[in-house]
């Protein structure tokens, strides 16, 4: 109800000037013990990675960059928070603006750029956080870094984040870094996912912890990519994809007022994409590994949707600017009995 009348406010400012807002109340609000959100759990809990989830749903990387309101959001209700994408040094992203609301679509375009303060400000944000849930951290590569030296920086982040993470998000999708769709290329792949997946088993000894690793991917992927991806995924035990980040499609929006902008869409526009990408990638992996859905849901009806096309888990991020909290509750809900 409160999320109601803060809206109209928040939207008559800058998306991303309303979005620092808005993660500073929810620390506000957390600080002064303010109820915030759901925070029941659905009949659970569930087991998807080896991890215990006390629901299905889940925040999506980018709204928490740096770790700085995971206790906020948890009073939201998630039965997961994934925040990141954070690289090894603090990088400012791209100019402003770079972030733009489409309300006739209910979408957002952004150019962020992984704008963050790097990966040892993050640690220190997740030791001081109270959440007991499942924290994802995702990680991605610095700007300058060369992509045949992208590998250096994921192990980097992996290594850093590994002892606090429920499970550790491999970003290779972004489409506002240089290159770095160029991962998911099959050669490319194999190489970044071999040291990886080495560097977790040397991580689990030393630790005495396994944290699973998940893959997060583009929507904007033909059939052909799609089961390639899914027999690295297999080849080298990846324990989760994450289907899918925003594309570069204007497919709806062109004609918008800031529909011609560069960047990622995301919003009601990417779910048909998105969900077709997470059907096809579970009918490839067979089970065998489990999909995370995330893209378009606005509402119960899409979060069950993604379950249908095969995913475990549901996260939710843009919905959130449209729908605010109400959203995870409804989601929670529809998804409850599946």
């Amino acid at each position: 109800m409160l999320y109601e009348f803060a809206r109209p406010f928040l939207f008559a400012l800058d998306a991303e000037t309303a979005h620092d807002l808005t993660l500073a109340g929810l620390r506000a609000a957390r600080a002064l013990r303010l109820p915030l959100g759901c925070t029941a759990a659905a009949a659970g809990p569930l087991r998807v990675m080896g991890l215990a989830f006390p629901n299905r749903i889940g925040l999506a990387a980018g709204l928490d960059k740096n770790g700085e309101c995971i206790d906020g959001l948890a009073a939201l209700g998630f039965g997961h928070i994934e925040i990141g994408t954070v690289t090894p040094r603090p990088q400012p992203g791209n100019p402003r603006p770079r972030l733009f609301r489409l309300p006739e679509q209910r979408a957002l375009i952004n150019r962020m750029g992984f704008n963050n303060r790097g990966v040892d400000v993050l640690v220190a944000n997740v030791r001081r956080a109270r959440f007991a849930g499942v924290l994802g951290i995702n990680i991605g590569k610095n700007f300058d870094t060369p992509i045949e030296r992208a590998a250096e920086d994921y192990l980097d982040c992996l290594r850093k984040v590994y002892p606090l993470a429920g499970y550790v998000a491999v970003n290779i999708s972004s489409p506002n870094t240089k290159d770095l769709r160029r991962l998911q290329g099959a050669a490319e792949l194999d190489a970044l996912l071999a040291p990886l997946k080495r560097e977790q088993g040397e991580l689990a000894q030393r630790h005495g912890r396994y944290v699973p690793l998940a893959l997060k991917i583009a929507p904007d992927l033909d059939e052909a990519q799609i089961y390639a991806i899914a027999d690295a995924v297999r080849r080298h035990r990846i324990d989760a994809v994450i289907a899918t980040n925003t594309t570069v499609s204007r497919q709806g929006v062109a004609h918008l007022a800031h529909g011609g902008e560069t960047g990622g869409l995301s919003g009601a526009p990417l779910f048909d994409p998105s969900t077709s990408v997470t059907g096809a990638l579970a009918h490839c992996l067979g089970g065998e590994v489990a999909v995370i859905g995330v893209g378009g849901v606005l509402d119960g009806r899409g979060a069950r949707g993604k379950l249908e096309a095969g995913a475990q888990l549901v996260q939710l991020y843009t919905g959130l600017i449209y729908r605010g909290p109400a959203l995870v509750r409804e989601a929670i809900a529809a998804t409850a009995t599946f």
